[in-house]
């Protein structure tokens, strides 16, 4: 009980720390070359899943008998068998061996070696008498080959198998006399067999005992627990032994290693005198060496040392393989293939050639006339050798009389070597014919493409017609249908002779005879006019002001046009600002007389006021004096009460009674009159505004109610 405690501690304590690696560290992350932690922690948590998969296990006992083996496989079921997987495998105890295909042992646990497939199997040996229950946890993913970590499959499972009855002591089983079949030198050609005693104290029978097969004391793993090698398995100079692991059907006895070996040596099959391994035919008697390695030993190959050839049938030295004619001693070659040998061949590069009767260098087969050494061609197949044949492409010409390369069959001239053709049928030909399809004409005098018969100008090349019969042609005749007219020189469309202006293409008329065409004549009725700058109808020369529109009559020559003058018969005005009938200049100078008689009358009673003044300062003086005594001036008081500040003056106080002075009429005051600005200068512009400057430097202008200051 006290082991059991103890081995359940440990394995509560190594099953906290795998979680705690796996979920520290993800150990538990699978990949394609096996991992290990995942079956005891969190299973292959890097992956997704659906949980589709659920682990199985076949051949794990419910109890285990203490140091039976078991063989397992595992699995997991919901998916197809096939594709990518992987696993890990724990079992808390025991020992694995025998293990499957893609399974390796990693640190006790057992991991797939690759993805390759979904099952897997391993022999589990239970662990000894005392060990208690024993867990198998098993963690199982299948991939979808995506590379990735998504849509995958994995799931965990555990089993549990309890600790069964001890087995009964046994005796391990003995093997002796273990021996090879045949020993020694053993010949190449024969099979190896094993043989043992096999011996048991219990009587138990004989169980998986182990056959291992070495060569040159390298395991022969193919022939594990095989009793018999094949000789087709053995090969000269190896060395084979035989180890047998007995087994009673419950465990395995110690190795024995057989007492002999067997070493393969080589034989003479054929017994020609040369062992098999250096007889390049092992089983011909009559062959032992191949010094080409054609296939035909030296003593039947006529060509021992050239692998291409074996045999000359015709003894001519050249190998039948290589001989177009392996038959016939006068010939080895045929270059062209065309069943003829060289020798024979008068053309042995020429398949469709092998005889040249007539010896020009042309075989028969392509020479037209094989027996005339003169002629090899018929290139028209007209029977006249192309050498003799002037047209040895026509087969309707072979003569050129005139050699000017026309046949005398088509030559409408065939003595005339300039001429071959008369198109028109005139009787001249056509190189000589101007015209080769017109019978009417021959000659182009001018070479205009016209012929002289039809040409109204056969000397000039320019012309052929004359349409209005002028003497001029219609090509140089601007009007070639207006005989009174051939040239308009400044292209207007009017004839010369027509044209006022023959040489200016905007004018063709001058109504008025003054030397100015219609289009350019503001008055083209008016000889005394051309012009009308300001477009008001009234030329320039009439116009006083011919660049104002408003403006062309100056009645009184003031320089203000009539229509802007309110007095244009006066030429000492020209505005009546309020409109009185008084010319703003007339009204200007009553105002100044109006003014200097307001300050006459000013200056009269400023005078009166100073006379005044001047008198009652003398009364005062006069008064003074008389209030001393004897001359001596009686002393006065000062009084303050009345002080006066500078520049202010007492009232004043009449002495005796004065008369009343004659009332006058007092002027009205009246405002300064200002003198309104003269006029200096005054004009019109171009576009048509009056503009004035006045004597005080403004400027005014006319907006044709009043004048505006600029």
């Amino acid at each position: 009980m006290t082991t059991r405690g103890m081995s359940n501690i440990s394995r509560a304590l190594a099953i906290s720390l795998i979680l705690l690696a796996v979920s520290g560290l993800n150990l538990a992350d699978a990949n394609s070359s096996g991992k290990t932690g995942a079956a005891t922690g969190s299973g292959c948590f890097c992956h997704n899943t659906d949980a589709m998969i659920m682990p199985t296990m076949n051949g794990n006992p419910s109890s285990y008998t203490p140091g039976a083996t078991y063989s397992l496989s595992w699995s997991g079921s919901g998916l197809p068998a096939s594709g990518q997987g992987g696993f890990n495998l724990v079992a808390s105890a025991g020992s694995w061996s025998n293990l499957g295909g893609l399974v390796k042992q990693v640190s006790g646990e057992l991991t797939h070696s690759s993805d390759g497939q979904r099952s897997w199997t391993a022999d589990w040996t239970a662990p000894a008498v005392g060990t208690g229950d024993v867990t198998f946890d098993l963690a199982v993913l299948y991939a979808n080959g995506n590379n990735q970590n998504t849509n995958d499959n994995w799931g965990t499972n555990s089993w549990t198998s309890t600790e069964g009855a001890a087995p009964p002591s046994n005796t391990p089983p003995v093997a002796s006399n273990v021996m090879i079949s045949p020993d020694g030198d053993v010949e190449v050609n024969r099979s190896l067999t094993v043989s043992y005693t096999y011996s048991d104290d219990d009587g138990d029978s004989e169980g998986t005992t182990q056959i291992r097969w070495l060569v040159n004391n390298v395991v022969r793993s193919s022939f594990n627990d095989a009793t018999t090698i094949p000789a087709s398995s053995t090969s000269v100079g190896e060395t084979w032994i035989v180890k047998v692991t007995p087994h009673d059907g419950n465990e395995f006895g110690n190795t024995v290693q057989g007492v002999d070996s067997a070493d393969i040596v080589d034989i003479d099959s054929d017994g020609d005198g040369t062992l098999d391994g250096n007889d390049a035919f092992p089983n011909d008697a009559s062959e032992d060496t191949d010094s080409d390695g054609d296939g035909v030993g030296d003593n039947a190959d006529a060509f021992p040392n050239d692998a291409s050839e074996t045999l000359d049938t015709d003894m001519d030295g050249v190998g039948d393989n290589a001989d177009a004619f392996p038959n016939d001693a006068s010939e080895t070659l045929d270059s062209d293939m065309d069943g003829v040998g060289d020798n024979a061949d008068a053309f042995p590069s020429d398949a469709s050639e092998t005889l040249d009767s007539d010896m020009d260098g042309v075989g028969d087969n392509g020479d037209a006339f094989p027996n005339d050494a003169s002629e090899t061609l018929d290139s028209d197949m007209d029977g006249v050798g192309d050498n003799a044949d002037a047209f040895p492409n026509d087969a309707s010409e072979d003569t050129d009389s005139d050699m000017d390369s026309v046949g005398d069959n088509a030559d409408a001239f065939p003595n005339d070597p300039s001429e071959d053709t008369d198109s028109d049928m005139d009787s001249v030909g056509d190189n000589a014919d101007a015209f080769p399809n017109d019978s009417s004409e021959t000659m182009d005098s001018d070479m205009d493409g016209v012929g002289d018969n039809s040409d109204a100008f056969p000397n000039d090349a320019n012309e052929d017609t004359d349409s209005d019969m002028d003497g001029v042609g219609d090509n140089a005749d601007a009007f070639p249908t207006d005989a009174s007219e051939t040239i308009d020189s400044d292209m207007d469309g009017v004839g010369d002779n027509s044209d006022a202006f023959p040489t200016d293409a905007s004018e063709t008329m001058d109504s008025d005879m003054d030397g100015v065409g219609d289009n350019s004549d503001a008055l083209p009725n008016d000889a005394s006019e051309t012009m009308d700058t300001d477009m008001d109808g009234v030329g320039d020369n009439s116009d006083v002001f011919p660049e104002d529109s408003n403006e062309s009559k100056d009645s009184d020559s003031d320089g203000v046009g009539d229509n802007a003058d309110a007095f244009p018969n006066d030429d000492t005005e020209t505005l009546d600002t309020d409109g009185d009938g008084v010319g703003d200049n007339a009204q200007l100078a009553a105002e100044l007389a109006a003014a200097e008689d307001e300050d006459d009358d000013s200056n009269m009673m400023l005078i009166i006021g100073i006379i005044a003044v001047v008198i009652a300062i003398a009364v005062g003086g006069i008064m003074f004096m008389r209030k001393g005594d004897g001359g001596i001036a009686a002393e006065v008081s000062k009084d303050f009460s009345e002080q006066l500040m500078p520049g202010q003056f007492k009232s004043f106080q009449p002495t005796h009674t004065e008369a009343k002075p004659v009332s006058h009429p007092q002027p009205i005051a009246t405002a300064a009159v200002v003198a309104e600005p003269a006029v200096v200068q005054q004009w019109t512009d171009e576009s048509g505004n009056t503009w004035r400057t006045m004597d005080n430097g403004t400027t005014l202008w006319w907006n044709g109610t009043d004048w505006q200051q600029a």
